[in-house]
Order: C-alpha cells, then structure tokens, then sequence
C-alpha cells in the first residue's frame, strides 16, 4: 500500500501496509469465535450433568469436567495469541494514521501497545485511539472538507468486548465459589452467557479490523479526498 506521488503524505512518512496482519488477525478471530462455540458446546454439557450428578456415571461427568478444562484452556491460548497479532495491527493503523492526520491523534504511538497494558485505562484508552485512527483514515469530502464516517463498527465491537469481559469475571467468580450442583450449573450458565458474548465479540472485531484496513488502503492509494 503506497500513497501516490505528491498526494499522501509528506516525503519523511512512511506508511506500511496493514494487510496482511489484518488477515492474519481476522483468522486468529475467526478461530476465537469456534473455539467459544465449542466452549458451549461444553457448557451445555456441563449443564446437563451438573443439572442430574446422581443419575451420571462417574464417565460422563469425568468427560463433562475435560470438556470444559478443555474448552477454557483454548480460549486461554487462543485469546493470548490473537491479542498479540490484533495490537500489532492495531499498532500499524495508529502509524499510519500519523501519515493521514497526524493532527487527530491525541496520543503518541506507543499508547497503541502500552494503553492495553494499563489496569482500567484499558477498558477506554484503546477505544479512544481507534475512534481517532477511524477518523483519521476516512477520506476527506471532494472538496477538501472533513466528512464523517459512522463509527457503529468500533462501538458494537468495544460494547461487546467489554460486556464479555465482564461476563467472563462474574462466571470466573461463581465457578471458584460453587459447591454445590445447583451452583456449578448456575456457574455454567453464566458462563456460556460469556461465551455468547464473546463470539460476538469476535466477530465484531473481524468486521472493525477488515474496514479499517479498507479504509486506509483507499485513503493510501487513491488520495486524501474522496472523488466527486
């Protein structure tokens, strides 16, 4: 992806092609979203036995609880792997905004990486640079003036990342304090609720990665303003 001579941006500014991490993400997304499918497949399956203990063999409820451990240890891997290709994408289109707009971006690159490490500053601070590198890549009107661009795709996708994170927590927190059958299933159930949300989430993630990265490719090759 190279800006066109005497178009975009100015000659000391590099822009590099977010392509091919945004494909790399949006198959490691891809992959999320069937392991959380099968993480409710497990659930279901945990609320089933959990839901009957004394009628269940001691096989089906040993299958039941490997299911599970099963399902959370991929969602684990899963989850580590995709968020270091999704933050170094994330990382690319906050560069390349520089070259767009550097005046929109109100943080330095670095809070690209370090505003997801931060405890409570990143429940918003990535939100705020996505909203201003969105703002940045949209082309401008035909006749040089700023034009918006819905930002549905970042709020749906942040929306649902954060109530699955904190559907997540809650299900954690139930499942390290049931003791009983009744507990365990009513922990299950939240949990498959996580799951839902975090499919969604997934998913969400996939169509805010592919668009952006639409739009900084159409920004990049055909010039700063949309054509009448």
């Amino acid at each position: 992806m190279l800006p066109q001579p005497g178009v975009l941006p100015p000659p000391t500014t590099v822009l590099r092609s977010p392509h091919q991490l945004a494909t790399a993400t949006s198959i490691l997304l891809a992959v999320v979203a069937t392991i959380d499918v099968f993480a409710l497949y497990a659930g279901i399956t945990m609320h089933n036995v959990t839901g009957d203990l004394l009628t269940r063999s001691s096989d089906e409820i040993d299958r039941a609880d490997d299911l599970y451990t099963a399902a959370g240890y991929l969602q684990l891997f899963a989850m580590l792997a995709t968020a270091i290709v999704f933050i170094t994408w994330f990382h690319r289109v906050r560069c390349n905004a520089d070259a767009f707009a550097a005046d929109v971006c109100t943080r330095s690159r670095g809070w690209a990486v370090g505003g997801w490490l931060i405890p409570v500053g990143n429940l918003w601070i990535p939100f705020t640079i996505a909203r201003e590198v969105w703002t940045a890549s949209t082309q401008r009107a035909p006749d040089g003036s700023w034009r918006e661009m819905s930002q549905r795709p970042i709020k749906l996708w942040w929306t649902m990342w954060l109530a699955a994170l904190a559907m997540n927590r809650f299900a954690s927190t139930m499942y390290q304090h049931a003791d009983t059958p009744d507990s365990l299933q009513r922990a299950a159930d939240v949990t498959m609720l996580a799951d839902v949300l975090d499919l969604a989430a997934a998913l969400l993630a996939i169509a805010f990665v592919r668009k952006l990265t639409a739009m900084q490719h159409t920004k990049a090759t055909q010039g700063p303003a949309a054509t009448a």
